[in-house]
């Protein structure tokens, strides 16, 4: 891609209306445009940074069987009166159409995939199944904060499984701790399995999936010795206690961020809708059923939180936009140009990304921009390197750059 052509573009100053890191850097960048609060638009760099995430996520899910579907996401009010939620929840979006048929904007999909599954499933055998799905959802929140962390609408990977029994749940649900834990490594992120209130969605424990953060909504305890980790609002603790699993280590406080969570929904849903199955036995059985959540684009506001210097963003390879930054530093010179021309054609065909930074700017702009933008790989070709015959390339989280010669820019990974 060439920097001329981006729809969008940076900004000197970061949006005077953003408080948090996320948002003033992904705004100023030119990753994304708000619309209203709670709401943006993901423009060509922030897309390709959200799309990475999402098949990272992908991958993790289909490495434990899960099963991609798309759901709608306008749902019949019936569904959600079914189960209590069109009154109990108060996030919930309440449209009415033109016939006076009254409809909701999914804030969840428990009410559409129950229904769903009742109609391919009859027999124990059948059972686990594991469906998952990654698309935008709608919360009526009463304050949109935090940028991108929390907004009215976003995208969200929801999986739903159903067991026979709790103990198969028990089961799956360390498997699915496991795939959450390598999505949030693979991210960038060091996450922390948190015990929660199960709040609207379950009357059981659940858990939620934390990164420190100060931009963060809750307040965690975590053990300094072990992976414990409990949600300040259950917790009967205090900071400096004695960890009661390890007992070795004490417990810290600290401000977190929630990126994913996990509810075991009992059999709360398939009772709703009437999905059972019968046993080897030829009983009755309602499955148990979890519901598995990862904010996608909440992820990309809290790996921002956490990748950042005080000259921009600094992304982690697997979800960069781009890998490589060429950056021509006086392009009116025929030879930079060509040699610039000549490297990105050929990085393209070896298969690389590359980001062409081809403007007739500045190299103070340009050098800012690609520090703000963070793309890992910044490579300069300049009067001096041809000079040299060498090009210059500085990653993005190290200080200095260095000259290499040419050929070896396509070992960089």
């Amino acid at each position: 891609m060439r920097y001329s052509s981006i729809l969008s573009k940076t900004s000197k100053t970061a949006p005077a209306d953003e408080k948090t890191i996320n948002a003033r850097l992904l705004v100023q960048a030119g990753f994304v445009n708000k619309l209203m609060a709670g709401s943006y638009s993901y423009l060509p760099l922030g897309l390709r940074v959200l799309r990475k995430i999402e098949n990272i996520i992908r991958q993790e899910m289909n490495n434990i069987n899960g099963q991609e579907v798309l759901l709608p996401a306008l749902h019949p009010s019936a569904n959600w009166k079914k189960t209590g939620g069109w009154e109990d929840i108060d996030v919930l979006f309440k449209l009415k159409g033109r016939t006076g048929r009254e409809y909701a904007l999914g804030q969840s999909h428990e009410e559409v995939i129950t229904p769903l599954v009742k109609e391919y499933m009859n027999s124990y055998k059948d059972l686990p199944v594991f469906v998952y799905q990654i698309q935008n959802k709608y919360r009526d929140e009463l304050r949109a904060k935090s940028g991108i962390l929390r907004g009215r609408e976003f995208g969200m990977k929801d999986m739903y499984s159903f067991h026979i029994d709790q103990d198969d749940f028990d089961k799956f649900y360390e498997i699915a701790k496991e795939a959450y834990f390598n999505i949030f490594s693979q991210c960038g992120l060091d996450a922390k399995a948190t015990e929660a209130s199960g709040g609207s969605f379950s009357k059981k424990v659940s858990y939620e999936f934390m990164v420190l953060t100060n931009a963060g909504e809750d307040d965690i305890f975590y053990c300094n010795k072990c992976e414990y980790c409990i949600n300040s609002e259950i917790a009967k603790i205090k900071q400096q206690s004695q960890c009661p699993k390890c007992e070795k280590g004490r417990l810290l406080k600290a401000r977190a961020s929630e990126v994913g969570n996990v509810f075991d929904l009992g059999q709360k849903y398939t009772k709703d809708f009437n999905l059972y199955v019968l046993d080897a036995d030829h009983n009755k059985v309602y499955p148990i059923m979890g519901c598995y959540g990862i904010g996608t684009t909440r992820l990309m506001g809290v790996i921002a939180e956490k990748h950042f210097d005080d000259k921009g963003l600094v992304w982690p390879k697997s979800v960069a936009p781009f890998m490589f930054h060429i950056v021509s530093i006086n392009p009116e010179n025929k030879m930079v140009k060509y040699k610039a021309e000549n490297l990105y054609k050929q990085l393209k065909k070896q298969g690389k990304e590359v980001l062409y930074d081809d403007r007739n700017e500045s190299a103070g702009k340009k050098l800012a921009d690609a520090d703000l933008i963070g793309i890992p790989y910044r490579i300069i070709i300049s009067p001096e390197t041809i000079r040299k015959e060498k090009i210059e390339v500085k990653e993005r989280s190290k200080v200095k750059p260095r000259l290499i010669d040419e050929k070896r820019v396509f070992d960089l990974n």
